[in-house]
């Protein structure tokens, strides 16, 4: 196993990297969604690390001051996917445990149903499968989803986040039931940031864009029922995606914000999943 991570290289751009545990024990990626940093599963990791992980949280592409590509089609799935294997490559991980939130867990999907055997176990948190997600747009799910459309409307989103001193995007996270939300807030301040978060969801009408496929690898998906961007059937329609061992947990009167909110109930999870499928070394 490689040595301490701070950083690492993929597509010519440098990531930061949160590189806890010990150096030899089961590595766990741990990615974050928008608009968040690596610093969202703080309380999360302390759990893992007591355990025995290594986990590896990094400041996904847009995020890292040293991978802010400004043109949309960097963002495409594929290529995010891509930073996902150089980090576990730059820390010798032939296999890995796969843990992702929001932006993050979509992400894990794209990555464990097209690498399954770089992936030993895939826990997704609040983001449900993706084709189950487009089903469930002939719904509800269309109105919760109202901010992607408003997204591709280039510079709006990020005029709006420094508007009247990010008392907008202030409001619209605590709407949501954000527990603190003015780390987001300073980090959206940023221009070149802002347009990084925000090409996330610009990228979904990149031609060709990367499916996740059906999902072999054992999978923990957790979703809460106070969600106010992902509702209950595209939850509850992930299972047909998945054909390998399967847990869905619903956490109730909890927010999107599941690893700030439940820290110390996501890490139980999550050990009890390592636990029930090791990692073979």
């Amino acid at each position: 196993m490689s040595g301490r991570l701070t950083s690492f290289t993929s597509d010519g751009l440098t990531f930061d990297v949160r590189d806890e545990g010990p150096l030899d024990g089961p590595v766990v990626i741990a990615l974050h969604g928008f608009p968040q940093t690596s610093a969202s599963w703080s309380g999360v990791v302390p759990p893992l690390v007591a355990a025995g992980c290594r986990v590896l949280a990094p400041d996904q592409r847009g995020y890292s001051p040293g991978a802010r590509p400004a043109d949309v089609a960097s963002y495409d799935l594929a290529r995010v996917v891509a930073d996902v294997l150089a980090l576990a490559d730059a820390a010798g991980a032939d296999r890995f445990h796969l843990v992702g939130h929001d932006w993050g867990a979509a992400v894990g999907w794209a990555l464990a149903g097209r690498h399954a055997d770089r992936v030993a176990t895939l826990c997704a948190v609040s983001v449900p499968h993706p084709a189950a997600l487009s089903r469930s747009f002939l719904g509800s799910q269309a109105l919760r989803s109202w901010y992607v459309l408003a997204f591709q409307v280039p510079g709006l989103a990020e005029r709006a986040f420094r508007a009247r001193g990010g008392a907008v995007v202030r409001r619209m996270l605590a709407r949501t039931g954000m527990p603190e939300p003015e780390a987001a807030v300073r980090l959206l301040a940023d221009p070149a940031t802002a347009t990084g978060a925000v090409n996330w969801y610009r990228a979904l009408r990149v031609p060709g864009r990367l499916r996740a496929g059906r999902i072999r690898v054992p999978t923990l998906y957790v979703w809460s029922d106070r969600d106010t961007a992902l509702g209950r059937r595209a939850a509850e329609g992930t299972a047909a995606f998945v054909d390998g061992p399967y847990r869905f947990v619903v956490l109730p009167g909890v927010s999107h914000w599941v690893p700030e909110e439940r820290p110390d109930e996501l890490a139980g999870l999550l050990l009890e999943h390592l636990g029930a499928h090791p990692l073979e070394r």
